[in-house]
């Protein structure tokens, strides 16, 4: 694969002759298209230039205090709404124009137990439910990304996470790391590899921001919380099966994923035949800033995926010599094609309580969008502030703006009436779907976090006869 060995040359090639403190803020979560957890490999040391990462986040209850154990959970509910809106027309899979309400939750209960000093187990379990506006359709940056599409799914609690979780010590010298749902050991080796395998999230892992990606305390739509042209290797729900290797110097990383994909576009079933259908993902991170005396993360991303995709451009074909009646992505035998894509994830602390951070996302846009969202270019940029500021430790306040942009073979397909697995409005007046949002979270009480938000979308779904949008929300967060 050309574009991996290229990715690879570009990494090293940014690799520091001489090691320094990682100076990078260690972030609270990451986020999937259901849940959040803490992040796994954020930087264990923390230089005095960073911003205070706080109070660890405040439960309602006392954790335990035997190290080998974790037990913990959460509870995240958000309500959103919008009132009318102008729209020309709308088709299967569009926004409504009418005034729409959702609220959506998920409680997730995690555990594990480190059975020595190198290795331990996580599990999590956790149940989803409530709605989306208008069931998740016609936005490619959706407002909630705690929803689960697919209405359909069972309510039933299920098995969110299961790994086993690896350290291979490389230096004999130690460094302190913050025990969370992901990693339980007191301290790590400065350099080592961690090896996990099992069923996990790849925002788990990659493409983490601290201060844009988790729906928790931060920002919720699909496209700030995560690079949108990243279409990850995911079910309905958001996870997968694979392995993960990752390897951790000073002020420097390195991580790869195997993966499997879904049957089919955002199913909840995966391939189990990974020499067929499979996903590879590829992560350098430089923790270093661009400003003098400043610290920042700079991290860059490859992907792949092999899957039974569709191609725009054979869809479009068909409808046009007459064989459908309109362009079917899903309308091919089974055969394997590939897609692939980079981003681009940036964070840079500007004083000692605000940090900014960009994304920059593209893939080859003329395969079909199979596993996260309908999304070939973006663009975001936001900043967050820690409560520190104003004296209120455990509050977060942020403001972002993102712009998604799909490929020609992609818009045509649209405009002739083709329905993705997001998108379709039966036409299309193309035009660059560009959202900002705003959130307050508020610590109420121990444990309890509230925060209202608001996000204003213009061109959703990338037509320009429809919108622009307004949507108001409301958030309730609990730790236990």
């Amino acid at each position: 694969m050309a574009f991996v060995s290229c990715f690879i040359f570009i990494a090293l090639s940014f690799v520091p002759s001489s090691a320094q403190q990682a100076p990078t803020q260690p972030s609270q979560s990451s986020s999937t298209k259901s849940d959040a957890a803490p992040q796994a490999n954020a930087p264990a040391d923390v230089n005095a230039a960073d911003p205070p990462s706080d109070d660890p986040t405040q439960a309602m209850f006392p954790h335990l205090k035997d190290t080998r154990f974790w037990l913990s959970g959460q509870a995240n509910f958000i309500f959103q709404t919008h009132p009318p809106f102008p729209a020309d027309y709308s088709g299967t899979h569009s926004l409504s124009p009418n005034y729409e309400k959702a609220t959506s939750r998920v409680v997730t209960f995690y555990t594990g137990v480190r059975l020595n000093n190198s290795t331990e187990i996580l599990v999590d379990i956790e149940e989803a439910g409530g709605a989306a506006l208008s069931s998740g359709f016609g936005l490619a940056g959706d407002t909630d990304l705690d929803i689960v599409r697919n209405p359909l799914l069972s309510k039933a609690p299920y098995l969110s996470r299961t790994m086993i979780h690896k350290v291979f010590a490389l230096s004999k010298d130690k460094i302190e790391n913050q025990r969370n749902p992901f990693s339980l050991f007191e301290e790590l080796p400065r350099r080592r590899l961690e090896i996990r395998f099992g069923k996990f999230s790849m925002p788990d892992f990659f493409d983490i921001n601290s201060v844009g990606s988790d729906t928790h305390f931060q920002f919720t739509n699909w496209t700030i919380d995560n690079n949108g042209a990243w279409d990850y290797a995911a079910d309905t729900r958001g996870y997968t099966v694979g392995a993960t290797a990752d390897y951790e110097d000073r002020n420097w990383g390195f991580r790869f994923a195997e993966a499997l994909m879904p049957k089919v576009a955002n199913g909840i079933d995966l391939v189990w035949r990974p020499w067929q259908v499979h996903a590879e993902n590829l992560e350098y991170e430089l923790r270093h800033g661009l400003l003098p005396k400043k610290s920042g993360v700079i991290r860059l991303l490859a992907y792949t995926n092999a899957a039974n995709m569709g191609i725009y451009r054979d869809a479009i074909a068909n409808f046009e010599a007459g064989l459908t009646p309109l362009p079917d992505i899903t309308n091919h035998p089974w055969h394997i094609t590939r897609k692939y894509g980079f981003g681009f994830n940036l964070e840079q602390n500007l004083t000692r309580y605000v940090t900014a951070f960009t994304r920059v996302g593209w893939d080859n846009g003329k395969t079909e969008s199979f596993a996260y969202t309908e999304v070939d270019q973006t663009v975001a940029a936001g900043i967050g502030a820690n409560g520190a500021w104003w004296h209120r430790k455990q509050d977060r306040a942020g403001f972002a703006f993102v712009s998604n942009a799909i490929k020609k073979d992609h818009q045509t397909y649209l405009a002739d009436g083709g329905l993705g697995f997001l998108l379709g409005d039966g036409n299309l007046n193309y035009g660059r779907e560009n959202i900002l949002e705003t959130y307050y979270t508020i610590h109420a009480w121990r444990g309890i976090y509230v925060a209202p938000g608001l996000q204003h979308i213009n061109n959703p779904g990338y037509n320009r006869d429809r919108g622009p949008v307004l949507v108001p929300a409301f958030r309730a967060h609990i730790e236990f």
